[in-house]
């Protein structure tokens, strides 16, 4: 296939995929489930105004958002799913309120015609749509009023200061008076309630609720659509034509790799620039920040059995829950992303072969601002959930509360800025190449285009703003998260590595260039619009869900071929006796090409057809993907850039291997049993309660403080371990390549 034909390919799949992207976000927009100016009981009594909901959404993301359970199936998985757990609280409430006005019983004291005829009453009480779009008013019956009254009450309970639920609230790793103030309480009980609302009210004209009849609950007539499950049927027919089509492409136009390695290493005269060298301390903060990251983490597994406790330390009291599982992830997100934008200053002048006057200032004042965005977003959002700031200093300097993008919004506004200073010198130094080097041409321009999305697209995260609709924060929030998290750093990642290996002369730059081209093509085919899979249930029309489980299922498609991606990169670790001096870097492109097929691939899959997320999503199944995919694959590379820049800074001393070969060796096993004999088996168990009882049940502390759920849950502890041992040992033999003790001198 020509490098102008797949260009064109490449120029299509950009301008479709983004064209119907925005189209259905202007449709979420349109369709979203409506903020009531006011709600107002049958007798006139007004309960909430919208302006209390959009407050309350304010307040709940200062408490960490979804850092504290899951609001429509997205956030921590320690405490509840809250709008699953209001909603069958609410229905037991509403039930018994019936039960012993008509019969003088409680609900579980009748018959099952009794049962079935009260429950029949619950389905038409709960799924009316009663919201008057002329008015803007949502009326709801003096009974469901007395159930937000006592919903209310035991929110009140659960999030400030009621003693008698001590014990629940260790269950669920949430702080006594992690809300202080009653009319803060009272806000955030609207916002619970109206997300609620959206989960179990008919759109209009339709039988199906605003977020497709999510959660799964039996008793409120919660059940999978008929669009749900045939789709989910279209979704394993699209993956199985992708995976024979592309293997047809590879048997009949794979080409044979490479010509000969080199004899010597073609990289040992290269000079190293001072802009090169500066990025040296890039490296040693990213092994800090991993540092930090797995110890946030190691705290944050260790709540989920000892609820506000570290092995007896009440840690909650300065350390909650919602603050150290915010900076595991924060923190993962900042270093990956911190390698491989070093690595990407550190090739720049190196493929160009000239120094930009002034690069090393930028590259230096760069890491200053770096430093100050990750401790003053950290100490920001401890602040915010803290309650130590007002509402509106929140959001601009404390806690946003939406997953991988919590930070504040100056704090974010500070890093889109330092990410365009990144693209400038990045720029200004591949000037020269693009100028000169027409073999490596269409190579670098691929490379500076995924330098420009990887700036450009953070700014999805600005499209919100303090009160918008969580609908749509939540379509922005995954702009960032899939398309610039997992898209196109998943893209400026194969250039890098491509580039490298055409730099040692073990793949032609011919080869790589149409390699780099074919492969991004075909990710992003299904990257780009699987974007829709993480927005299946969250007020979003039907087709969202058609287009998500069609595109998000190609997503897997690459992935089956990543044993032949693995086998590629151990046949040039063994080319020459040179390259070998780059096993290790290599070994970890080799682990990220086994968890993205077991990480991306095999755990993605098994959560992404909308009949299986139906009952999956927010279940312990989410970071079984979610840790084999984000560490797996993505720090699996930033790891493995990281140490083949770190080889190529100093090429005339000689490794150490034994420290960084327990490091590799101990972080993949360590990460497999994690997964494999704690998190896999607790979310299959979760799953299995959603089916048969419904997801209130599946998060619930009833459910979760089972002993065999806590001994799945200590089991965790041993992959955990091995795993916080290879990550210390790769740390050792980072900072000893600076100390001497991680190196060897050559004679």
């Amino acid at each position: 296939m020509t490098t102008r034909k797949l260009w064109i390919g490449f120029i299509l799949v950009m301008t479709i995929s983004f064209g119907v992207l925005g189209y259905y976000g202007r449709e979420i927009y349109r369709e979203a489930p409506p903020i009531p100016e006011r709600v107002i009981t049958t007798e006139g009594q007004v309960v909430m105004t919208g302006q209390d909901i959009k407050d309350g959404q304010n307040v709940w993301q200062s408490i960490g958002g979804q850092e504290v359970g899951t609001i429509w199936g997205h956030g921590a998985y320690q405490a509840p799913d809250w709008n699953a757990d209001w909603l069958h609280r609410e229905a037991v409430f509403i039930l018994n309120q019936w039960a012993g006005l008509d019969y003088g019983l409680t609900y579980e004291q009748l018959n099952d015609e009794q049962k079935a005829m009260l429950k029949a009453r619950l389905q038409n009480e709960l799924r009316t749509n009663t919201y008057d779009p002329a008015t803007g008013v949502l009326t709801i019956s003096d009974v469901r009023a007395k159930a937000f009254a006592e919903m209310s009450r035991y929110y009140r309970g659960l999030f400030m200061d009621d003693p008698s639920m001590d014990d629940l609230r260790d269950a669920y790793s949430i702080p006594a008076n992690s809300i202080k103030t009653e009319d803060r309480m009272f806000k955030m009980n609207t916002f619970f309630f109206w997300t609620t609302w959206s989960t179990i009210t008919h759109r209009p004209h339709s039988e199906v609720t605003y977020t497709n009849n999510w959660p799964p609950d039996e008793l409120v007539g919660n059940k999978p659509t008929s669009s749900l499950i045939l789709w989910t049927g279209f979704s394993v027919i699209v993956l199985l034509a992708g995976i024979g089509l592309m293997i047809w492409f590879y048997a009949s136009r794979r080409e044979e790799e490479n010509e000969e390695a080199p004899h010597q290493n073609p990289l040992l005269q290269v000079p190293q620039t001072p802009s090169m060298k500066a990025t040296l301390k890039y490296f040693w903060i990213v092994t800090a920040l991993i540092l930090v990251q797995i110890s946030m983490g190691v705290i944050t597994a260790h709540y989920g059995v000892e609820g506000q406790g570290f092995y007896g330390i009440p840690l909650a009291q300065l350390l909650p829950y919602s603050i150290t599982r915010t900076w595991h992830i924060q923190l993962a997100i900042f270093w990956i992303a911190t390698s491989w934008l070093a690595t990407g200053l550190y090739l720049a002048p190196a493929i160009s072969g000239q120094e930009p006057k002034y690069q090393k200032l930028g590259v230096n004042l760069l890491f200053g601002a770096l430093l100050v965005i990750v401790v003053g977003s950290l100490l920001g959002q401890w602040m915010g959930v803290m309650q130590k700031l007002n509402l509106v200093d929140n959001f601009w300097f404390g806690h946003q509360g939406y997953e991988y993008v919590d930070l504040g919004r100056f704090w974010q506004l500070f890093l889109f800025a330092g990410l365009f200073i990144w693209l400038f010198l990045m720029g200004r130094a591949l000037l020269p190449a693009l100028k000169n080097q027409k073999e490596n041409r269409h190579l670098l321009i691929m490379f500076l285009i995924a330098s420009v999305a990887i700036a450009s697209f953070y700014g999805a995260g600005l499209m919100w703003g303090r009160q918008t609709h969580l609908a749509l924060a939540e379509y922005w929030r995954w702009w960032v998260v899939h398309l610039w998290v997992e898209g196109f750093f998943e893209v400026f990642a194969t250039v890098a590595i491509a580039f490298l290996f055409v730099r040692m002369k073990l793949i032609k730059a011919s080869l790589a260039t149409t390699t780099v081209l074919f492969s991004t093509i075909i990710f992003l085919t299904g990257g780009i619009l699987g974007t829709f899979h993480h927005l299946y249930f969250t007020g979003t029309p039907t087709a969202v869900m058609a287009i998500g489980a069609s595109f998000s299922a190609l997503e897997v498609v690459p992935l089956v071929l990543m044993g032949y991606e693995a086998y590629h990169n151990l046949g040039i670790s063994r080319a020459r006796e040179w390259v070998k001096t780059y096993r290790w870097p290599i070994y970890f492109f080799v682990a990220v090409a086994f968890w993205n097929f077991l990480g991306a691939g095999i755990f993605g899959f098994l959560i992404n057809p909308p009949i299986a997320l139906y009952y999956m999503q927010g279940l312990n199944t989410t970071p079984v993907h979610g840790h084999t995919a984000l560490f797996g694959v993505y720090g699996m590379l930033g790891m493995g850039l990281m140490l083949f820049v770190l080889r190529e800074m100093n090429l005339n001393v000689t490794w150490k291997e034994k420290p960084i070969k327990i490091a590799f060796w101990s972080i993949n096993i360590g990460l497999l049993l994690m997964v494999l004999i704690s998190v896999l088996p607790v979310g299959l168990a979760q799953t299995w309660v959603s089916v048969k009882y419904g997801l209130w049940y599946a998060r619930s502390a009833e459910f979760l403080q089972t002993p065999a759920m806590e001994t799945l849950r200590w089991l965790r502890a041993i992959g955990d371990t091995i795993f916080a041992v290879g990550v210390l040992f790769l740390a050792w033999f980072v900072f000893g390549l600076k100390g001497g003790w991680s190196v060897e001198k050559k004679d």
